[in-house]
């Protein structure tokens, strides 16, 4: 039943997608410096485990941060993270409840959250939302053919860690 015109959701296909545009505003100037802390650009991290991170390391997946993104764990992070979605909580107040495992830039650790991490930083550093970026700075100079869009939570802040929908001839350009 699929057509060309049938959207699929990216998964973590979207980090690149993501970590485009961080590299776009760091282009830009936007983003001064990959050392800085994040909490530079999305200072309501500075009460997480995120605070004096650079970003960096949160690029690299190296953040630190204790996340467990084990599926079939129902308390899980990942799992918790689905929960609180579901509650219509806002993504933004999850990743201010994640805590430090241990220092940043020592051990790579695949934690999605590290994604809307840079989706924040977007936001603040650009004035505009993952949307409107992704749209301005990827689609139209791309030349995609159909529209996209990402899934959000309550409040409208886009799903960075894994929730692109496009079609499949705008993923493969």
């Amino acid at each position: 039943g699929e057509t060309p015109e049938t959207r699929h959701i990216s998964w973590s296909v979207a980090k690149s997608f993501t970590s485009a545009l961080v590299g776009i505003a760091l282009h830009e100037g936007l983003i001064k410096d990959v050392q800085d802390p994040v909490t530079v650009y999305a200072p309501v991290l500075a009460t997480s485990g995120y605070n004096n991170v650079p970003l960096k390391h949160v690029l690299q997946m190296s953040s630190g941060i204790g996340f467990n993104e084990d599926y079939a764990d129902f308390y899980s992070d990942i799992n918790r993270m689905g929960r609180t979605l579901a509650m219509r909580a806002p993504i933004t107040e999850f990743v201010c409840s994640l805590k430090k495992a241990g220092p940043s830039g020592v051990k790579n650790h695949y934690v999605s959250m590290d994604t809307q991490v840079l989706c924040m930083v977007l936001r603040q550093t650009t004035g505009k939302s993952l949307t409107e970026l992704t749209e301005e700075k990827l689609w139209r100079p791309i030349g995609m053919e159909s529209d996209a869009y990402w899934l959000t939570d309550a409040t409208g802040m886009e799903l960075a860690f894994g929730c692109l929908n496009a079609v499949l001839r705008d993923y493969a350009r």
